[in-house]
């Protein structure tokens, strides 16, 4: 493929991940891919015709990354476009699916597997089937908020009902749904359960990484949403096996926002970086089930590691992000280490710098084992070792509920040496 030094992506899937499908774009080594992100959950979610639950960028080919490898992406910047959102807590509406309402939608009346639809008026029942003109939308919120942002993008407040409806009326607009995105703009809904709340805006992914080894919805590529893949009766039903061909590349994890680094491991040839489903704000665990989608403009910077032989993703977190006991130490607190050694007629000190391994599984207690497993393996050491560091010089972090976590510790700097990442993790920390 042509490669070149940075390629601009907006186009995206129909929510499907395959790597069968020649991929369109194609970046060098240590280039830059800049994308025009669509919005995630909801409005995906309420588009039957996209059949994985997000709406993420199609993916890109990374030069010289084989099966085996690992592609570091450095998060250069995040910016939100959109001037509002709406998201919110979902039940899914029976007899509008078969097996997974993300998946695969069908309109109730015509039997049109994943049909396209038309916008009619506002609210939860604006979306209507083009065949038979049947409201059709397989989600509908329990408890729900529009929430608009300040021009610096720095604050959110969540709005009543007049200004939930001006907005719907032009959701495209308002969110600024990029023009290749199909999906419906989930402010067409006008929910105003919770108005006057503001809220702290901190933008990060919720989608981001590499393009799992068998065909996927976008939304499934992790552990716990997983799950629900696993004879599943449509046609991306795996076996429980099958589900470690995944990449987790749907992660919902706070922290990985600008300034961060993650490190993907390659399935196919090339990678196949993508990103989407950016949020405007989180807390840990994404409780709703649900956040803030909004659309974006992203800059990110990726090189090729040879021969990592990642079992999930690793993250390397802004320092700031990192929990209190896996901060670097400074060179005061090693002073105080060594009078210790000192006193104890020991001669060395461990030289630790900050990783975190991101776990996914059923539920939480498996994602955290998964995690821990993934940490042990890589790099050859027991998982009660892992279990040690991790306590008492780290912290296991909810992701998302159900089943996404961040198990992130100190680690001796010679198994970062051993593995190549040395010099990666020390320009990450300033150390």
């Amino acid at each position: 493929m042509n490669a070149t030094q940075t390629v601009f992506v907006n186009k995206f899937t129909d929510g499907i991940l395959d790597p069968n499908e020649e991929m369109e774009y194609a970046v060098r080594d240590g280039g830059h891919i800049v994308a025009n992100t669509a919005p995630g959950c909801w409005g995906p979610m309420i588009t039957p015709a996209l059949k994985g639950g997000h709406e993420v960028t199609k993916p890109v080919y990374v030069e010289g990354a084989e099966v085996g490898d690992a592609i570091v992406i450095h998060i250069k910047s995040i910016e939100i476009t959109s001037f509002a959102t709406a998201s919110g807590n979902d039940k899914p509406v029976e007899g509008r699916f078969h097996g997974d309402p993300f998946v695969a939608a069908i309109c109730p009346v015509c039997n049109t597997a994943n049909p396209d639809t038309v916008i009619k008026g506002i609210g939860h029942t604006a979306i209507h089937c083009k065949n038979c003109d049947t409201d059709i939308t397989p989600f509908n919120f329990t408890h729900a908020y529009t929430i608009a942002f300040d021009d610096q993008k720095t604050m959110g407040l969540t709005l009543n009902k007049e200004a939930a409806e001006t907005i719907a009326q032009d959701g495209r607009k308002f969110m600024c749904t990029p023009e290749q995105s199909i999906q419906n703009p989930i402010v067409t809904f006008a929910p105003h359960d919770m108005p006057a709340t503001m809220a702290r805006v901190r933008p990060f992914l919720g989608q981001l990484g590499t393009t799992p080894a068998r065909p996927m919805p976008d939304s499934h590529n992790a552990g716990d949403f997983g799950q629900f893949l696993i004879n599943a009766p449509h046609d991306y039903g795996i076996t429980e096996e099958q589900l470690e061909d995944r990449t987790d590349g749907h992660m919902d994890i706070n922290r990985v926002r600008e300034g961060a680094i993650l490190i993907c491991p390659v399935k196919v040839k090339g990678g196949g970086v993508y990103l989407g489903d950016m949020h405007a704000m989180q807390g840990d665990g994404e409780i709703a089930g649900h956040t803030t989608d909004v659309s974006g403009i992203v800059n990110l910077q990726v090189r090729v590691l040879k021969n990592m032989h990642l079992e999930g993703p690793i993250l390397l977190p802004v320092e700031e992000d990192l929990p209190y006991l896996a901060k670097p130490f400074t060179e005061q607190e090693k002073l105080r280490a060594k009078q210790i050694a000192k006193q104890w007629n020991m001669n060395e000190l461990e030289d630790l710098c900050p990783i975190s391994f991101v776990g996914t599984g059923a539920n939480l207690n498996d994602a955290t084992t998964n995690g821990m497993e993934r940490a042990a393996n890589f790099f050859d050491i027991t998982v009660p070792e892992v279990m040690n560091r991790a306590t008492i010089n780290g912290s296991i972090e909810i992701g998302r509920h159900p089943g996404v976590v961040t198990v992130t510790f100190l680690v001796p700097e010679s198994y970062l040496n051993n593995k190549g990442l040395l010099d990666l993790v020390k320009e990450q920390y300033k150390l």
